[in-house]
């Protein structure tokens, strides 16, 4: 065999032993859908800074969840949190972005048929400032918002104070786009103002072009300048391009009626600013009719189109049939725990009468750090009652030895031994009263002082004493030691 035959030989083989694709059974053994259907799919949006052995074992104990969630590597960048109890997926989904190595994270629930933007958007609550005083609805706030992303809900209550120094809103943001840091906007009467964004709980990011997805030094412009620099790389031309205005076709029964700010997509989701269904919807409604009736029907359409071109909320909801924004009053939401000094509730219970309400005060005056007596209640029958609970010093902290009952932990009582300091009983000495230099005043037959008279030493003591209550009978088991 020639070297020519060897070559043929080898360019006629193949690797795959078998060119049709294996069938996988379609048996419930083949399936884990019971278990996927309490799991998050997540990526990674840096996989060069995200280490994914350390997020499978880092995420639990960050979730507090530690042997109620297991983690799953998929592949370099994408990965499975599995978990026990439905309650705990919920509670991480309600969290808000997270991140692993400073580095931003994406999870969804899982789905068996995922849609094409699948791990495509981070819910991010946006701090916006700077926002004039006269256009503070939510209305404006929604329309400012949607600079960072779409906007899903605007906390906004005017009868409750703010304290901060910015608005809040929750957006729907894509992770291939740059976070904005600011937008010039002209306010009606040719005002130009700065409204500036902030994200929270979103960490690193590129300092160039403000992605997510790589560090600065892997950032591509910072590359390109770098190549323009060193004079490898044909300088970019900074020319202004023409605007390509979209524009419909001359046999379409829409042509002519739709606004051109209308027409096309939309820059900041990318989504058709007119969803297919409504245009055509649009033109059956045309279609439909002849003659006059033809052209009312154009000229309601143009309106209709007309007036909805201004109203950022109204197209959402009419013309890309999208869910209008959520307007609600917990202005603190998504934040976590949140610690204020709102009026404590008084948990003292009110007498109904005058009388009890005076009884109960007077109750509660304090001698020597103890109560007098325990407040009285009013009973079903009118009478008053009086209580059973826990004295209460002023401070709330109660002095006493507190032993459970059935009822709860009750307050026993506890008696101080009056008798004199040490140093007073010292001085007094051990057993030997001092004599009274007064004399002692006499009443009936005997003579009292104002001293405690004491037993000496040397007296004979009682036969009515401990010392002389021996017994008299010999006991059974020998005779007494005593």
């Amino acid at each position: 065999m020639t070297a020519s035959d060897i070559d043929k030989a080898l360019l006629e083989m193949t690797l795959e032993e078998d060119e049709e694709p294996y069938v996988l059974p379609d048996k419930p053994e083949y399936y884990s859908t019971e278990r996927n259907s309490l799991s998050l799919i997540g990526r990674l949006l840096n996989p060069q800074c995200q280490k994914m052995s350390d997020l499978i074992l880092d995420m639990p104990r960050k979730w507090q969840l530690y042997d109620r969630v297991k983690g799953v590597a998929l592949s370099k960048d994408r990965f499975q949190f599995i978990f026990k109890y439905e309650r705990d997926l919920i509670d991480v989904m309600n969290r808000g972005p997270h991140t692993s190595n400073s580095w931003s994270i994406v999870l969804d629930r899982w789905v068996a048929k995922p849609p094409e933007d699948y791990l495509k958007y981070l819910f991010v609550w946006v701090q916006m400032r700077n926002i004039p005083v006269n256009h503070y609805t939510p209305e404006a706030i929604h329309d400012f918002g949607q600079f960072a992303g779409e906007v899903i809900e605007v906390p906004y209550d005017p009868e409750k104070a703010q304290t901060k120094d910015y608005v809040r809103v929750l957006v729907k943001f894509d992770v291939s786009k740059p976070l904005r840091r600011a937008k010039k906007i002209t306010i009606p009467g040719g005002e130009e103002v700065n409204i500036k964004y902030d994200y929270e709980r979103l960490q690193k990011r590129c300092y160039t072009c403000q992605r997510l997805t790589h560090e600065q030094s892997m950032c591509p412009i910072e590359r390109a300048k770098k190549l323009q620099v060193d004079g490898t790389a044909p300088a970019v031309n900074k020319s202004t391009y023409a605007q390509v205005t979209p524009t419909m076709e001359v046999d379409d029964p829409l042509f002519g009626l739709i606004p051109d700010k209308l027409l096309g997509k939309d820059p900041l989701t990318g989504k058709p600013k007119i969803a297919a269904e409504v245009l055509e919807d649009m033109r059956l409604y045309i279609t439909a009719a002849s003659g006059q009736e033809k052209l009312a029907r154009e000229e309601r359409v143009k309106k209709s189109l007309k007036d909805l071109e201004d109203d950022s909320i109204r197209q959402k909801t009419i013309l890309r049939l999208e869910a209008p924004p959520i307007i609600s009053k917990d202005l603190d939401k998504g934040k976590g725990v949140v610690f204020d000094f709102k009026a404590k509730e008084d948990k003292c219970p009110v007498g109904e009468k005058l009388m009890a309400g005076a009884i109960s005060a007077g109750n509660k005056v304090l001698q020597s750090g103890k109560v007098i007596s325990q407040p009285f209640l009013l009973s079903e029958g009118g009478k008053p009652v009086q209580a059973t609970g826990s004295q209460e010093s002023s401070t709330g902290y109660n002095i006493g030895f507190h032993e459970p009952t059935v009822s709860g932990a009750a307050l026993k009582r506890t008696y101080k031994r009056r008798r004199p300091g040490t140093f007073t009983r010292k001085a007094n000495g051990k057993g030997i009263a001092k004599s009274s230099v007064k004399p002692g005043k006499k009443v009936g037959e005997g003579v009292t002082t104002e001293t405690k008279r004491k037993a000496n030493d040397d007296v004979e003591p009682s036969q009515s004493s401990a010392r002389f209550k021996k017994p008299l009978v010999v006991p059974n088991e020998g005779p007494s030691n005593i």
